[in-house]
């Protein structure tokens, strides 16, 4: 992928998003757009997997078919919200390897701070996916990027639901090799580090946290 950013705007993606926003929107309703979003972003982060061909016989002939080439790919999601994106694309790619790393954000410093971290295993060899609904400072993306880096990873990924003006240009100072695919661009960050108008705590809403 050559840009560094793009914004899917297919119609059911920015309605299911515009669901998603809505204050009163309940927990359960919640995880299901969210899962039902990451389908249809999937088959975008996905548009330029390599493709290679093999035999194979229909109930008429024999024919070279297309199928993806290469190692399983990784699919790495930042803890805790980045599993509501990640489910939703294993159901579209059930054999991809999984990782988790985790962080949570200084609440003070708004920088982010490491608890876990588990990848899958010849990451130089796959494309890396890595999940998180909200690229909002763009540090905690940043630091989860430099650990998939760490790993080997070099064809890497970012997902997400909703980005800030902040985010992804923090993302681009650092990673600018890395492209990221997003549902929206919003208009910018508040006092707190958080997206306006964004959808408040991706997390706290899936999970009925808060």
């Amino acid at each position: 992928m050559t840009q560094h950013l793009t914004v899917v705007d297919h119609p059911l993606v920015q309605h299911k998003l515009t669901l998603m926003r809505e204050a009163d929107t309940s927990t359960n309703s919640f995880r299901r757009l969210l899962r039902e979003i990451s389908l249809l972003l999937a088959y975008e982060v996905t548009r330029e997997m390599e493709m290679t061909t093999k035999t194979i016989q229909t109930p008429l002939c024999e024919m070279d078919a297309p199928v993806i080439a290469g190692k399983k790919m990784a699919l790495v999601s930042i803890l805790r919200a980045g599993n509501g994106l990640m489910d939703g694309i294993l159901e579209l790619i059930p054999a991809a390897r999984v990782g988790f790393i985790g962080l949570y954000r200084d609440e003070e410093t708004l920088q982010p701070v490491e608890y876990y971290n588990k990848l899958p295993q010849n990451m130089e060899d796959r494309l890396t996916i890595v999940v998180d609904p909200m690229l909002a400072t763009g540090n905690s993306s940043v630091a989860a990027i430099d650990m998939v880096k760490k790993s080997g990873a070099t064809d890497i990924r970012f997902l997400c639901l909703l980005a800030s003006p902040e985010g992804v240009a923090r993302m681009k100072e650092a990673h600018p090799d890395v492209p990221i695919i997003t549902a929206s661009l919003d208009e910018r960050l508040n006092e707190q580090g958080y997206i306006v108008p964004g959808l408040g705590d991706a997390g706290d809403r899936m999970f009925g946290t808060k």
